[in-house]
């Protein structure tokens, strides 16, 4: 049993998996959606959700190619639910998760494809400037 406490307790014990289950308490979200708002490589995001999820922190599912992650409903782990509340209840003022919750709002108004294949320049508030070539030579 100390073994199975100590994999959750090891693996809240990290900031940015802090911020992934502060993240995940508004719902689902696709890995992309989750990269986007830490602004991490996708790699970095992938290990730290393996960490949750074997935790039990975590359950995941795959809708053709997204994978989705979300809090764990089941008991995986007979202590995640209790850290999941004690993480629910904390950081309600902590600057870094607010804007994280700010950019959240933003990736999840953006179409998914999109945030997947631009990341946080999807987010882009500045229209894109249409691109022109100049001819410098003119007709001749």
């Amino acid at each position: 049993m100390l073994e199975t406490f100590e994999t959750v307790a090891r693996a809240v014990a990290d900031p940015t998996r802090i911020r992934i289950l502060k993240l995940l308490e508004s719902g689902e979200l696709c890995v992309c959606q989750i990269t986007t708002v830490l602004d991490l490589a996708p790699a970095t995001v992938s290990k730290h959700l393996a960490v949750l999820k074997i935790a039990g922190l975590l359950q995941q599912r795959r809708d053709g190619k997204w994978v989705y992650y979300r809090r764990a409903e089941r008991d995986l782990n007979p202590y995640a639910q209790a850290f999941l509340g004690l993480v629910r209840g904390a950081l309600k003022d902590d600057p870094t998760v607010a804007g994280d919750a700010h950019v959240l709002a933003q990736v999840t108004a953006a179409p998914l494809a999109l945030v997947c294949d631009q990341g946080r320049a999807a987010l882009d508030p500045r229209p894109q400037a249409p691109v022109t070539t100049v001819c410098r030579g003119g007709p001749r």
